[in-house]
């Protein structure tokens, strides 16, 4: 097989550039996901964020603290035009020219499954479990010749150049969508919609229902575990097609957890969930979800949740909110520019989903074909 056996600490040049702001907050740190990519916000960051690093276009970001412990290498390749921050704990760095190895095919050798398993497996022994910037840089991989990489890498980054395009197209729908909500609080007084929502407290006394769900974070109806014992939902709450139900806790949660029921079934959820139904002649259910799904009200949950050992915001919370409140045509067309960005985040989702999958497809074709050509 014609293969190179290299070292990354030949070709490998390490970065440190501190960002100097002390206030960042977590919309302006990235982390690493499991998938490899950067994400925003951050889940946390630290009381002064000044030694935090800077990640310039085509540069590495590494955490190789915790390589061991989740069987991943926790690194993402900026492949954007912007710079990155990301936590000290970061090693930052990039491919010096030479004629043996291309970042962005590094970057694809990387998303193969079994190299998360061939860097946990040159981890050290260490409380942590992870591996020190010397044994990353001195752990041998193969790769075929700088040809063949080129040819694999231009695939990629021709479907990469496709989802970042439609990417920016996403992002310029959703600043429309923000820009037309808060365009509704200039021509609409804020008031709050009481008087315009019914709350609800229907339990499954008979045993009719068994389709028991949770309402996750991410703002929709999700499975629940394996603990809910499915004998024994007499208890719990009726959502019925197009009602509401939200989680009163926030603490955990950091998000006001909220589900509508657009199925054509109804939905068991927790006692504990607060469930309500719209007079839809006033307000739309889908339109106050738009509303509560917004990052800003999720900031206004927690800010007005009531203090404990468990953070809440209740019903009599939910009460006091203010909203615009137009008519219920508007409310229509506002609701269908925000399915259109749903449907195309979507459509993006999938997109990612297909070049992830494609990558260990490209990186085995590269290989076959160093192999032919050694045959040659």
């Amino acid at each position: 097989m014609d293969l190179n056996k290299i070292k990354l600490g030949k070709y490998i040049e390490p970065y440190t550039e501190k960002c100097n702001i002390p206030n960042l907050t977590v919309y302006d740190v990235s982390g690493v996901n499991r998938e490899k990519e950067f994400f925003e916000p951050s889940h946390q960051i630290g009381k002064d964020t000044s030694n935090y690093k800077i990640v310039p276009p085509k540069y590495f970001a590494c955490n190789l603290m915790h390589v061991g412990r989740d069987i991943v290498l926790p690194i993402a390749y900026n492949h954007t035009d912007k710079n990155k921050i990301v936590s000290p704990a970061y090693h930052v760095f990039r491919f010096m020219e030479n004629d043996e190895i291309l970042s962005d095919y590094f970057f694809l050798y990387l998303k193969l499954p079994e190299k998360d398993r061939y860097f946990w497996f040159n981890t050290d022994s260490s409380v942590r479990d992870g591996m020190t910037w010397d044994d990353f840089i001195d752990v041998p991989i193969e790769l075929p010749l700088i040809d063949i990489q080129q040819k694999y890498v231009d695939v990629y980054n021709a479907m990469l150049a496709n989802q970042q395009s439609y990417e920016r197209g996403l992002a310029d729908l959703k600043l429309t969508c923000d820009a037309t909500v808060e365009h509704l609080k200039k021509k609409y007084p804020l008031r709050t919609f009481s008087e315009y929502i019914e709350r609800i407290d229907v339990r499954n006394s008979e045993k009719i229902y068994t389709n028991v769900k949770n309402v996750s974070v991410y703002k929709k109806f999700g499975e629940v575990s394996s603990k809910v014992d499915r004998n024994n939902l007499e208890n719990y709450k009726i959502v019925m097609p197009r009602e509401i139900s939200f989680v009163q806790t926030t603490h955990n949660e950091k998000v006001f957890c909220n589900a509508m029921n657009n199925t054509d079934e109804p939905i068991l959820v927790t006692s504990v969930n607060e469930v309500f139904r719209c007079d839809e002649t006033r307000i739309l259910p889908e339109y106050l979800c738009l509303n509560f799904n917004r990052t800003e009200f999720d900031r206004y949950a927690r800010y007005h949740s009531w203090g404990s050992a468990r953070e809440t915001f209740t019903w009599a919370d939910l009460l006091e909110v203010k909203l615009p409140i137009p008519p219920v045509k508007e409310q229509e067309y506002i609701v269908d520019i925000f399915r259109v960005l749903q449907e195309r985040t979507l459509i993006l989702k999938n997109m990612k989903t297909q070049i992830k999958n494609l990558c260990p497809i490209l990186i085995k074709g590269s290989i076959e074909e160093a192999s032919k050509s050694k045959e040659v």
